[in-house]
């Protein structure tokens, strides 16, 4: 078997009720010679169970024992395992357009793109409502290592990026909020070019259980929190450099 082209990295918990019509969309844009990496961080429900249920597919799909420490860390287990040349990211409760993929790899790993962010909708709970028509516009989306530091643009469920990346974003530092904006603005540092698409290739659900939130705190808050994600980055400038 040669190299594994594309790993897609689930962080899942207590997903029962949304999963799998996450892993269908998953499964749709993918091949033999990709694979799924799910790390469940002890889920109470029927999660595990639903995964499992892909393991006797096409598409080989490895499940993980997360470490029982939370989101971050849980990602950092399921990125630890990827072997693809490129890894996907993607949460647990939403669904991939069915050109995902397809799409991404046009930019993905040409003319110096390491890394690509690509539109999404926001919808409702039941796919029933688009709450937001593009999620790029809601956030004024746009790449640049000081752009994303004033404001976050990248948004995990929405990204991919190149294998080679990996030793310099983990592990993920435990004191930076989001792991999505370490790992852009840790590409940014490196020189790789990231590209933001406006495909909306994502339908991003919205409901009362979900992990990220579109609000950041005060002013203050804000700051501190930079304050901070620059302190950790600098932490790891001797890895800034090829």
């Amino acid at each position: 078997m040669g190299n594994i082209r594309i790993s897609v990295a689930v962080a899942s918990y207590n997903g029962e009720r949304y999963i799998k019509e996450q892993m269908d969309s998953i499964v749709r844009n993918l091949t033999c010679r990709d694979e799924i990496i799910v790390s469940d961080d002890g889920s109470s429900d029927r999660t595990r169970e639903l995964v499992r249920e892909y393991q006797n597919g096409e598409i080989p799909v490895r499940l993980l024992q997360g470490p029982g420490l939370g989101i971050k860390q849980n990602i950092n287990a399921a990125l630890s395992a990827c072997r693809g040349d490129y890894i996907f990211l993607a949460d647990q409760d939403d669904v991939w357009t069915d050109d995902k993929v397809e799409k991404v790899m046009e930019y993905l790993g040409k003319d110096g793109c390491r890394l690509v962010c690509h539109d999404a909708r926001v919808m409702n709970a039941s796919f029933t409502e688009v709450k937001m028509e593009s999620f790029f516009s809601y956030r004024g989306s746009k790449p640049g290592f000081l752009n994303n530091l004033l404001k976050n643009r990248y948004m995990g469920c929405c990204m991919a990026f190149e294998k080679s990346l990996l030793p310099y974003v983990l592990p993920i530092s435990e004191k930076v909020e989001m792991h999505d904006q370490w790992i852009g603005m840790i590409n940014d540092l490196r020189g790789g070019n990231s590209r933001f698409i406006g495909d909306r290739l994502l339908l991003y659900r919205r409901h009362d259980a979900n992990v990220s939130d579109f609000s950041h705190g005060t002013l203050l808050q804000m700051a501190v929190k930079r304050l901070i994600l620059l302190r950790e980055l600098y932490k790891r400038k001797k890895l800034w450099k090829y």
